[in-house]
């Protein structure tokens, strides 16, 4: 087999495709140009289909905290596949909020959408996997290293980190591989407005030694290794970052400077 058909055969969930080329659906078109057939999943029916189209693979409407929908998720692709050899969650919510002025209310959504959600869709990816395969969790770099006023972020992609782990060690004897990839600041739709003001992304450059910052590209390559039947890897945290957590993400201070010096240097 060609590595362009690493994934022929297998069925592939993405849950969190439902954004105009955020790193779900890139995920998922590699996922389909390495021979899998893909089930796109998220909130937006009309993105979903469009996209589906685009990558000739089924699109399914799921919202991560309502666990009959996961349920419906994973039942219409067995229906309809006869299987499911990978899952992969990446949604996720980008609260940046100081500790003592993150609400209740958004503590309580945090949690539901990084993790009572990605904890029911593992539970609906092991039962699906009868014959094996590989699910995979979209994290962060900040689960391992610091970044201020993202606190409740950090804590829940930690904490889904360790059931990633506890999924590894419990199910590894039928066949089922949990791993997580866990991206630093990525160029993503999702990041847009903060690239487009001077100095943000150049703060961050320091702490990577690849020199560069980090693509949905790179995190796509990544996944299509994890879920490919040689990877030889389950209960591990794959820091595809560039080498971000070797050094830090600037403080606030940091970024703060940077601006201010980009836009010195725009007015002279």
């Amino acid at each position: 087999m060609s590595a362009d058909a690493v994934l022929k055969g297998k069925v592939a969930i993405v849950l969190g495709a439902a954004g105009p080329g955020n790193m779900g659906q890139v995920i998922a078109r590699y996922m389909s140009e390495a021979g899998a057939n893909v089930v796109v999943a998220g909130r937006h029916a009309d993105e979903l289909e469009r996209f589906a189209a685009s990558i000739e693979g089924s699109s399914a409407v799921c919202d991560i905290t309502n666990s009959q929908q996961l349920a419906e998720l994973f039942g219409t692709t067995i229906e309809r596949y006869g299987k499911v050899d990978i899952a992969i969650n990446a949604t996720g919510w980008g609260l940046l909020k100081p500790f003592l002025e993150t609400t209740e209310e958004e503590l309580e959504r945090m949690q539901d959408l990084q993790f009572k959600g990605p904890f029911m869709f593992l539970q609906q990816a092991v039962r699906s996997m009868e014959s094996g395969g590989s699910i995979i969790q979209i994290s962060s770099a900040t689960a391992s290293i610091m970044f201020e006023n993202h606190a409740a972020y950090m804590g829940t992609k930690a904490g889904i980190d360790h059931v990633v782990r506890c999924v590894a060690n419990e199910f590894g004897e039928r066949g089922i591989r949990a791993n997580s990839i866990s991206p630093g600041l990525t160029d993503t739709p999702m990041t847009a407005a903060a690239k487009e003001v001077p100095g943000v992304f150049d703060a961050f450059l320091k702490g990577y030694p690849l020199g560069r910052i980090g693509t949905s590209e790179d995190i796509a390559a990544a996944a299509v290794w994890l879920a490919s039947d040689p990877c030889f890897m389950t209960g591990q945290n794959l820091q595809v970052n560039g080498g971000l957590t070797l050094r830090a993400n600037p403080m606030q201070a940091d970024i703060n400077d940077a601006v201010e010096q980009a836009a010195q240097n725009s007015r002279r």
